[in-house]
């Protein structure tokens, strides 16, 4: 089998100053790979995300949901253990690689994930907002906006309401929600102790 050459890049987000931030690894693909040849290269990577971006074929570009004025991309995040259906940071990566590096020169990617489909635009810097420089070969700042999918969420039963409640030595609990994905749930409480 002939072995292909990865792009890949390091991305540290939420921070302007090398070695700082929430770091993940941005892989862009010529076409698909195993799930086995991803999971390994996530592992080898060790950070807690490493993203494959892979170009959309032609008729999921003819679907595109605002008729074709933003380029889309499968993207896909990998921890060094699992797959995993949603990455915030790493999907900043995966956009801001794409938006720095010359490769798109739309201002609105799409990228169809697990999750659905999620927008990243390149928005302008305010004026209150600070201005980053180049320094020592590093790439200017830009602005990037995510719209991630709402997660529909429901009242949980009581009784699992009294489980948590004992399970964290009888803390009072207001409310807990589920998601639709039932694997996540959101907890309110009034006093830890």
């Amino acid at each position: 089998m002939e072995k292909k050459l990865v792009q890949y890049s390091v991305v540290d987000a939420f921070t302007d100053t090398a070695f700082k931030g929430n770091p993940a690894a941005v892989c862009i693909l010529e076409e698909e790979r195993d799930e086995e040849w991803l999971q390994a290269v996530a592992r080898e990577f060790n950070f807690s995300q490493t993203c494959y971006l892979t170009g959309a074929s032609s008729s999921e570009l003819a679907g595109s949901a605002n008729g074709g004025s933003s380029l889309r991309f499968q993207l896909r995040w990998f921890t060094p253990v699992k797959e995993v259906d949603l990455c915030g940071h790493a999907t900043l990566a995966a956009a801001h690689t794409l938006f720095t590096s010359g490769m798109v020169d739309s201002d609105t990617i799409e990228f169809m994930t697990l999750s659905g489909i999620l927008t990243a635009k390149r928005v302008p810097e305010t004026k209150s907002s600070h201005i980053l420089k180049i320094k020592d070969g590093d790439v200017p700042g830009i602005w990037i906006e995510l719209d991630f999918p709402v997660v529909p969420i429901a009242e949980d039963d009581a009784e699992r309401i009294s489980c948590v409640s004992k399970v964290l030595n009888g803390t009072s609990i207001v409310e807990i929600k589920k998601t639709a994905k039932d694997d996540y749930f959101d907890l309110y409480s009034s006093s830890w102790h």
